[in-house]
């Protein structure tokens, strides 16, 4: 059975994953200072993406997703290990995303995913300091050009 401290701990997180896909979908990347911790590892390369800092990622996630006029991120199931104030876990994800086809009409196509995520109990709350963006499947992308690098 659960005690208050597990079931609070597991609420946090779970509303931590929404405030992520939030931020990501509303592009407000500042969100993501409440997100992260300010050392957090964040790596996307998996599924075609970059990796890095917290800062890093900021600077990046702009250039690599203007090309999308709309995308939304389903963080489902998670599987939570709390340990204290640690915790990992693995967290579907489900992005239906459009990109413009060559005539300009939307074409929308799928990504089936996991968030591996290690997590830590900070002053201000649980936080993520390391994210791995594990691919799962595909259905219906369209050819496009390649996503900048984390550098560019």
């Amino acid at each position: 059975m659960m005690d208050l401290q597990e079931m609070s701990d597991r609420l946090e997180i779970q509303d931590l994953f929404a405030r992520y896909s939030f931020a990501i979908d509303e592009r407000d990347w500042d969100a993501l200072d409440t997100i992260f911790t300010s050392d957090a590892r964040i790596d996307y390369s998996e599924t075609g993406g970059g990796a890095g800092s917290l800062t890093e990622i900021k600077a990046w996630l702009p250039k690599a997703l203007e090309r999308f006029p709309m995308f939304q991120h389903l963080a489902a199931t998670t599987k939570l290990t709390l340990a204290g104030d640690s915790a990992t876990s693995r967290t579907i994800l489900f992005n239906p995303m459009v990109f413009p086809a060559a005539d300009g009409s939307p074409h929308t196509f799928f990504i089936g995913l996991w968030y591996r995520d290690r997590l830590v109990r900070t002053a201000d709350g649980w936080r993520i300091c390391e994210r791995y963006e594990e691919m799962g499947w595909t259905h219906n992308v369209p050819p496009m050009p390649d996503i900048p690098t984390v550098d560019a």
